[in-house]
């Protein structure tokens, strides 16, 4: 499968099987991740992209899109970890204004809120999002199998909810990075997608947007 594949879906007629398969590859070469955001975020109106298509489950399309931005934002990350160390970045933050604590219920040193390095809560969430999409039980692998009760309440909101918080300390701490590389164009489309995905279908909290609201004001206002 290629790296920048974020999911196979078995195309055949009988369609009875689904892979949910994140990119499990570290640091691709920027010009790959610019060539990867050109074919396929760069054409057609992203509002529109993000819609339900008429007759698909929103379950498999909430899916689908998870996998997608998880995908995109490890490959984001990737490209600027060599400048987010635990000496450079010891909190994980989007400005000072904003610190975000680790949690996970289902590990004994985790589960009270806890400070971390930026490295270090991306790594967690990385491995915790991973978990879920490896397990049968969250992200079913066959079609027609039923997804959980609680995914697009809850699943799903938890997912892109911390997904965010990565985009946010890109932009408040590594922008320069970004531009350096000439991702920036990605990046805002990147973001843009997420959010306008997010608004569709009320998957995070409007405040959740707060450390990057007068950016993510002007790509809305961007209509392309």
């Amino acid at each position: 499968m290629s790296f920048f594949q974020s999911l196979h879906l078995n195309t055949n007629n009988s369609r009875t099987t689904r892979t949910f398969k994140p990119s499990t590859a570290s640091s691709p070469p920027a010009h790959l991740l610019r060539q990867y955001a050109d074919t396929t975020l760069g054409a057609g109106s992203l509002a529109q992209a993000v819609k339900l298509p008429e007759g698909e489950d929103l379950a498999e399309w909430l899916a689908v899109h998870t996998v997608d931005f998880y995908n995109q934002v490890n490959m984001l990350y990737s490209t600027i970890t060599s400048f987010c160390s635990p000496a450079s970045c010891p909190r994980m933050t989007a400005t000072d204004e904003y610190e975000y604590l680790w949690q996970n219920a289902a590990s004994e040193k985790f589960r009270k809120p806890t400070r971390v390095s930026a490295p270090e809560y991306i790594e967690h969430l990385v491995s915790w999002v991973q978990a879920q999409l490896d397990d049968e039980a969250v992200f079913p692998h066959r079609l027609g199998a039923p997804f959980p009760k609680n995914f697009v309440s809850s699943v799903v909101p938890q997912i892109l909810k911390r997904l965010f918080r990565v985009y946010a300390h890109i932009y408040c701490h590594h922008f320069d990075q970004i531009s350096e590389l000439g991702l920036q164009p990605h990046l805002n489309t990147s973001l843009k997608h997420f959010v306008l995905f997010s608004k569709e279908f009320g998957v995070v909290d409007q405040k959740e947007f707060a450390p990057l609201d007068e950016l993510i004001q002007i790509l809305l206002d961007d209509k392309s």
